[in-house]
């Protein structure tokens, strides 16, 4: 008899690898949903700011049900690990920021050896060990100990809507209404634009 995979599964499945980005995500969305007394959003009930584009955001896509795609998910690139979420029925919402874990030195170094391309067989093996350690510690913490919760204030965005395609002028591709530029009196898409920017 086949066992269900778990949510980590699950999550390391739609991501296609396991990571410490991926478990921050998945520990952040628990954090979320837990401050907001929610559950996944199947349509537009909740939505989600994220502040980075790590690998934590697919995470919080998969737990949450905040896609891109359905508009609930927002993206802002300030590089932080910090996350907005709202209920959109009853107006709450929260930010939710990762706690400083420490850094684990021999792992940043050996990090920087993978990602250059000059680490060895050994210094891999031992970088993917010393990541697996530091994901299990991760959830294997308190939630109160990984991320820091507090209510705001927010302005909540608008729902996703749906707009009227026209062809561009150049290349003959469909754009967005509201994403289309005109170009020597034709209307364009931002690619074929060629926007007039000023250096000073």
């Amino acid at each position: 008899m086949c066992q269900e995979p778990s949510l980590w599964e699950r999550v390391v499945a739609f991501h296609g690898h396991e990571c410490l980005g991926l478990a921050i995500g998945m520990r952040v969305s628990e954090a979320a949903l837990q401050a907001l007394g929610s559950r996944r959003a199947p349509d537009e009930e909740l939505f989600a700011i994220v502040e980075n584009d790590s690998c934590a955001v697919d995470a919080i896509q998969f737990v949450t049900g905040c896609t891109l795609g359905k508009g609930n998910l927002f993206f802002r690139d300030y590089g932080r690990q910090v996350y907005s979420f709202g209920r959109r029925d009853n107006g709450q919402a929260v930010r939710v920021r990762l706690k400083p874990l420490g850094e684990d030195k021999e792992y940043s170094r050996l990090r920087e050896r993978v990602q250059a391309g000059v680490a060895s067989r050994d210094e891999r093996e031992r970088f993917a060990d010393l990541g697996k350690a530091q994901q299990e510690r991760f959830f294997g913490l308190a939630l109160a100990d990984v991320c820091q919760v507090e209510k705001i204030e927010l302005t909540f965005p608008g729902k996703a809507r749906i707009f009227a395609s026209v062809a561009c002028a150049r290349c003959g591709e469909r754009v967005m209404e509201p994403r289309a530029r005109v170009r020597d009196g034709q209307i364009v898409c931002i690619p074929c634009s060629d926007e007039y920017q000023r250096r000073w």
